[in-house]
């Protein structure tokens, strides 16, 4: 559950009001409108489809309504994505838990002064240390993960869970954004609200003075209407809403589900004072954490000030991950009280990654870019290059023919490092990643030893660990290791959170895997949507493949 950046939500909603005229996206049966347009917006995005995008976009307020929807809800049966679509919207569930929260302190129920220990019996450990308002803004200095996504925890056991989580740091003092804290929240609503979770949730939340918006995307009440399947790396996600629960994992911080325009509705009631009362929307913009580079942490959402784009925004964001395939973004402009939401279920061009390329353009008034064209290319020539590439260490290339570019998987830490490029992260982060991970699995911390014995649990006696290297995924540092027994060889990756606690973990993992495309005869450029030309480049040469990166160049040639 990740937020994108806040800018190109401002961005996009900045720009938005200078948008009027309607139309109605070509008809097409893998692309069609859901709404009233712009026709300039509509064909921009329709390239933005072409290159990947499937989902569905709402701008609303300000005299703007424009709705359109783009690629498949389901690539089996053919179905469009429409209007009426839901989608898992992730961490953006976040801002209806403190919702929630706010609407039971605004009747008096108890004070976001108060600690969670006194308002869950059972409580233990620093998460009972906690206040309301450390919670709500991700201050509270609880680290860790209290449950699995889409696996059983009960009531009994999260708690439990939570009790025995460990602090970062002295509560108040720090952010550290924390799904755990968000589904203590929930919890807190469980006891307080003299309902459950769910049916104050339901009853109290998601109902709106013109109707009912979304539902739960696992388990009852559920969010009604045709589901978006998820899609990333080209399969079907594995979480399609079927799972039984108990759901105290993702309850609170996760767990919900709707069509963008259901978010964009909700949305605007909410700062219109309809879901939750007018005193208590001034308490949710009023109390904050000020994250000193221009936005403020304020309860499930992030205010971003007008010194950073002219107009203050609030937004919140989010994706369902693998397990989902969805990603979710929702965002408010004040000053003319418009609403954006973007919903998408491939991981081709996620609702943020979206934001993040057209951003630019919208904020200086100038038409949206196309994604960078792919020259033309015969499919027996992709199909040539399909292989293994073995370096001298070891490490190899896997290449494979995909659609109108090629994909590289990486597995070695050698060949990880020759395609790692970021923006956002330096080749220091990831030897600090790294050491910190091998750290962790050799059993030097508590949180290391816990993890050690719960992966011998799961897959026997661990006799070796092996750095199989780094890539940035979904905005966040992953390290790969293989993980081997008397009787097993597993890949893994770890994200370490800020302060070196396990933010998220798969077993069973693929190589990290990169798409390319065609940028001249025999070479291809990582695949790069904002068409800034970042990454790394592939040659090929009979059966050598040259790889130009920043960490340099890396030759590895094909096995006969």
């Amino acid at each position: 559950m990740k937020r994108i950046s806040v800018m190109a939500a401002a961005a996009l909603l900045s720009a938005a009001c200078t948008v009027s005229a309607a139309c109605t996206v070509e008809d097409d049966p893998e692309r069609e409108a859901a709404g009233a347009c712009d026709a300039g917006l509509t064909s921009a995005l329709s390239r933005w489809a072409d290159a990947g995008f499937s989902g569905t976009l709402v701008i609303d307020g300000g005299g703007l309504d424009c709705r359109a929807a783009f690629g498949l809800a389901d690539e089996e049966s053919g179905t469009a994505n429409t209007d009426e679509t839901v989608f898992g919207i992730g961490s953006v569930s976040k801002a209806f838990t403190a919702a929630a929260v706010l609407d039971l302190v605004d009747a008096g129920t108890f004070t976001i002064d108060d600690r969670a220990g006194d308002l869950l019996p059972g409580l233990g450990g620093p998460a009972a240390e906690a206040t309301v308002e450390q919670l709500l803004l991700h201050t509270s200095g609880i680290e860790g993960s209290h449950g699995e996504d889409h696996r059983p925890l009960d009531r009994d056991e999260a708690i439990e869970a939570l009790s025995g989580l460990e602090s970062a740091f002295a509560p108040g003092g720090e952010f550290l954004y924390s799904n755990a804290g968000y589904s203590l929240l929930a919890l807190i609503v469980d006891e307080q609200s003299g309902s459950s979770y769910r049916e104050y949730m339901d009853e109290e939340i998601l109902t709106l003075p013109g109707g009912h918006v979304g539902g739960f995307w696992d388990g009852e009440p559920t969010a009604p209407g045709p589901r978006a399947i998820g899609y990333a790396q080209g399969e079907p996600a594995p979480e399609t809403g079927g799972f039984a629960g108990p759901h105290w994992a993702m309850a609170g911080n996760g767990d919900l589900a709707m069509t963008a325009a259901e978010l964009g509705a909700w949305t605007a009631a909410l700062f219109a004072g309809e879901v939750v009362s007018p005193a208590a929307v001034d308490m949710l913009r009023s109390t904050g954490f000020d994250n000193g580079d221009g936005t403020t942490e304020i309860p499930g959402w992030v205010s971003v000030g007008p010194d950073l784009f002219g107009v203050p925004v609030i937004t919140a964001s989010g994706g369902g991950g693998g397990d989902t395939g969805h990603n979710a973004v929702a965002a408010w402009l004040p000053e003319t009280g418009t609403t954006i939401t973007v919903a998408s279920n491939t991981d081709g061009v996620v609702a943020g990654e979206l934001l993040e390329a057209i951003a630019p353009a919208l904020i200086n008034g100038e038409a949206i870019p196309a994604p960078e064209g792919h020259p033309e290319v015969d499919p027996a020539e992709l199909q040539a290059r399909e292989g293994v590439y073995t370096i001298d260490s070891g490490s190899a290339f896997t290449v494979t023919a995909a659609g109108d570019g090629l994909t590289v998987a990486a597995d070695g830490a050698d060949a990880a490092a020759a395609v790692f490029a970021s923006d956002d992260f330096t080749t220091e982060d990831v030897a600090a990643h790294e050491t910190a991970l091998l750290a962790l699995l050799d059993g030097e911390t508590d949180a290391g030893r816990e993890e050690r014995a719960a992966l011998e649990r799961d897959l026997g006696p661990i006799t070796g660990l092996e750095l199989a290297g780094t890539a940035v995924e979904d905005g966040e540092l992953r390290t790969y290791v293989r993980i081997s027994g008397a009787d097993y060889d597993e890949l893994a990756w770890y994200a370490l959170g800020d302060h070196g606690e396990i933010g998220a973990v798969a077993l069973g993992a693929e190589a990290p895997a990169f798409t390319l495309v065609p940028a001249g005869e025999g070479e291809y450029r990582q695949a790069d949507f904002t068409g800034a030309g970042e990454g790394f480049t592939v040659s090929f040469e009979d059966d050598r493949m040259t790889v130009d990166g920043p960490a340099g160049s890396v030759e590895a040639h094909r096995a006969d």
